[in-house]
């Protein structure tokens, strides 16, 4: 069983030197960025430097975010990443509705949605039943200021939970939160992550390396879940009615929480 990705790192498309060190960083996901990370005027260069990057992998590694729909560079970033053997989906900015991946279907790649405004999240329902998206990521930042919205605890947490659910109902993968930008405070980061998965998000934007291995370990079983999930599948074993594990009977909604932490253990490599 393969979970999601939990730490979605952003690298600059502008900085080519900077790829491979993202995806050996420990990122599950690296997203090559040519859309805010990229000045107007360098944006063209990026493309190129992007493409000869993704050109000479052998294997997909990578997700591109591309330019919004309307502009200039939106139509020219799909038609130079499509087909690429190191290209393993692409992201779109701003994305509201499904008419706005229209282009992005030719590259023939999972597409990622990142909802950013006040429109996309009103058409959650729509902008889910895309063919061809896989997930949703959380664009905080610019959705507060398009909503006009000072925070990014509470004052947003009622979107967080539409994104959960509208992502569960189309199948999608449990949705990305929104960047920590604060590179110093790596125990606020903490929080929020463990925020962002009580709220059923199955991972958080990054954007510095430093940030990926508390994300990781934010969105993985603890030891103390993992010790819990075997003494109930334990139990279990061979067990002949009611079964109880530290005075709780187990049911079947706790045995499938159990196997779905094992199945995070197996997933993301940790010890057995």
């Amino acid at each position: 069983m393969s979970l999601p990705a939990r730490s979605i790192l952003f690298v600059p498309g502008d900085r080519p030197e900077r790829f491979e060190k993202a995806a050996a960083s420990g990122a599950d996901m690296v997203i090559l960025d040519l859309e805010d990370a990229v000045l107007p005027d360098g944006k063209a260069g990026a493309r190129d430097r992007i493409h000869d990057a993704l050109a000479a992998i052998d294997a997909p590694r990578f997700v591109v975010r591309v330019n919004s729909l309307g502009t200039d560079w939106h139509g020219d970033d799909v038609r130079a990443l499509a087909g690429l053997p190191g290209l393993t989906g692409l992201m779109l900015p701003k994305a509201e509705g499904p008419e706005d991946f229209a282009t992005m279907r030719s590259a023939k790649v999972p597409m990622h949605a990142l909802v950013e405004t006040v429109r996309g999240v009103l058409n959650l329902p729509a902008l889910c039943a895309t063919e061809g998206l896989v997930r949703l990521s959380f664009g905080t930042v610019d959705f507060q200021v398009d909503a006009g919205i000072d925070g990014d605890g509470v004052e947003i947490d009622a979107v967080r939970t539409m994104m959960v659910l509208h992502s569960k109902a189309a199948g999608l993968e449990a949705p990305v939160d929104g960047v920590s930008n604060d590179l110093a405070d790596i125990e606020g980061l903490a929080r929020d992550a463990a925020r962002s998965r009580r709220f059923g998000f199955g991972g958080k934007l990054c954007v510095h390396p430093r940030q990926v291995a508390t994300v990781n370990a934010a969105f993985a079983p603890s030891a103390t879940d993992v010790d819990w999930a075997e003494r109930v599948m334990t139990a279990l074993d061979g067990a002949h009615g009611a079964v109880a594990v530290d005075g709780k009977l187990i049911d079947k909604p706790i045995v499938d929480r159990a196997r779905q932490v094992l199945a995070a253990r197996e997933s993301y490599g940790m010890a057995a």
